[in-house]
């Protein structure tokens, strides 16, 4: 029998490096990374899949130890990512790529089940439209379209364009972008009728990240909640941490409101700490309450 999970989580890790000023952090990154430890803590039971070289293997430590059942495809070298803040206290980032581990392949797909298979992508290449369509026919997919709309120009990760997405996104049950990644699909900085474009080309709920919170579109309506952080020693993992968490509170029965402000909670204490978000349900649910 196949085993069963809630989550299957599939990405790259970034073996990587955080640049602040003169502070340089290296470490593990990823929307796996991030996404994948909050539904861990989160209680949901959790796979991830991901390539990486096997010299790397120590990137598969802190999942293992989270409780999280890892699959490694192991490649000649890892995905890593530079990104660094010019201004420490800024939301603005540059993003430098360091290595790439290589596109998921069908093959790539372990003999596992999960009631929802997120795509956690960091890196253009990442993944294709052959890949995304074999894990449609597994189950539900959610998708953060960050590396399916980065590219590289003069050596940095810029935001660019998807000449795929109208036909990713009919695949695709929820979907996560920023504002800037929200501007370059739909050329609308109008947050809401950005969300409602991505809408009609199919994605049925849609995450959408942006300085100040994150906006939700899920069964034509909207819901809004803010991030209200005392600092943003932790901005790395922003998107990643928000995404996960709100579906996470969908697995477990939450409307998409009460999944968004619950979210918009979890992020802002994650957004005070550098690394994935460790603290408890209990202070999440009490700053929510007062979003």
């Amino acid at each position: 029998m196949r085993s069963r999970y809630d989550v299957v989580a599939i990405g790259h890790l970034d073996n990587g490096r955080i640049v602040k000023g003169e502070e340089v952090q290296e470490g593990v990154g990823g929307a796996v990374y991030f996404g994948g430890i909050v539904l861990a803590r989160l209680g949901l039971r959790v796979a991830v899949v991901t390539r990486l070289a096997q010299a790397d293997a120590w990137m598969l430590r802190e999942l293992e130890g989270a409780g999280i059942d890892v699959f490694p495809i192991w490649t000649e070298e890892s995905t890593g990512i530079e990104n660094y803040y010019p201004d420490p206290d800024s939301d603005f980032r540059r993003c430098r790529p360091l290595g790439f581990a290589g596109t998921f392949r069908p093959g790539d797909l372990p003999e596992i089940q999960g009631r929802l298979y997120y795509l956690g992508t960091v890196m253009a290449g990442e993944i294709d439209l052959p890949f995304l369509r074999a894990v449609a026919a597994q189950g539900p997919v959610a998708l953060d379209a960050q590396g399916c709309l980065r590219a590289i120009q003069d050596g940095e990760l810029v935001t660019d364009g998807w000449d795929w997405a109208e036909e990713a996104l009919p695949l695709v049950h929820y979907l996560k972008v920023d504002d800037r990644e929200a501007l370059a699909l739909t050329g609308e900085r109008d947050l809401e009728r950005a969300a409602r474009q991505l809408a009609a080309l199919g994605a049925r709920e849609i995450v959408l990240t942006h300085g100040g919170g994150v906006l939700v579109l899920a069964e034509g309506e909207v819901h809004q909640a803010p991030f209200r952080p005392r600092s943003l020693a932790g901005r790395t993992g922003r998107g990643d941490t928000c995404f996960a968490s709100y579906l996470a509170r969908r697995l477990q029965g939450a409307s998409p409101e009460e999944a968004a402000k619950f979210a918009a909670a979890l992020t802002t204490l994650k957004l005070e700490q550098p690394g994935p978000f460790r603290g408890s349900v209990a202070e999440v649910e009490k700053l929510a309450a007062e979003l």
